[in-house]
């Protein structure tokens, strides 16, 4: 993301605007920021796939179903929680619903509405899944950082996760898609 060495011509008479490009120190931090997330989700996938035959997306699926009352969620509501697509989300419950893990039941009150309901199976799974699992993000993350590094991991996360979910309508985010 430097400054290229020549900026494509727009087209138009008006003077175009320079890029704020990253300085060097932004550029390292960024860099780091996505080799440490690229790894890290390298690493928990590989953990889940070798423990419970699973990517980690469907475990956060499991986890967010476990967590909901009577393990049930709305579709549309699972999708938000789990940031992800409704249609990424649809094709990660049907390979659920094969393993046995998740059930879809019809909404009473709205026909186009749906609910994923975590199975006693799926349950069972997330049980045994769950303790080799925060093993290896305590051993990737917190086992790392001193508790004033996890606070500020923590509080920078929370702000950009906060800045990349504008409440106005129309937002382009992933589950309205």
């Amino acid at each position: 993301m430097k400054a290229p060495a020549s900026a494509p011509a727009t087209g138009s008479t008006a003077e175009p605007q320079e890029p704020r490009w990253l300085t060097d120190e932004e550029q390292r931090v960024w860099r780091s920021f996505m080799e440490g997330a690229t790894l890290l989700d390298d690493h928990l996938d590989r953990q889940l796939q070798r423990d419970a035959g699973m990517p980690h997306i469907y475990y956060g699926l499991l986890v967010k179903l476990g967590e909901a009352p009577r393990r049930r969620l709305r579709m549309t509501e699972l999708a938000m929680l789990a940031k992800i697509t409704r249609s990424r989300l649809s094709h990660a419950i049907a390979r659920l619903e094969k393993n046995g893990w998740v059930r879809r039941e019809d909404c009473p009150d709205d026909k186009r509405g749906q609910f994923a309901v975590l199975t006693d199976e799926g349950h069972q799974v997330l049980r045994q899944t769950a303790p080799g699992h925060v093993e290896a993000v305590r051993q990737a993350v917190f086992d790392r950082l001193s508790p004033e590094q996890q606070k500020s991991l923590g509080e920078i996360m929370r702000i950009i996760a906060e800045g990349l979910q504008p409440a106005e309508a129309g937002a382009d985010l992933p589950w309205l898609r």
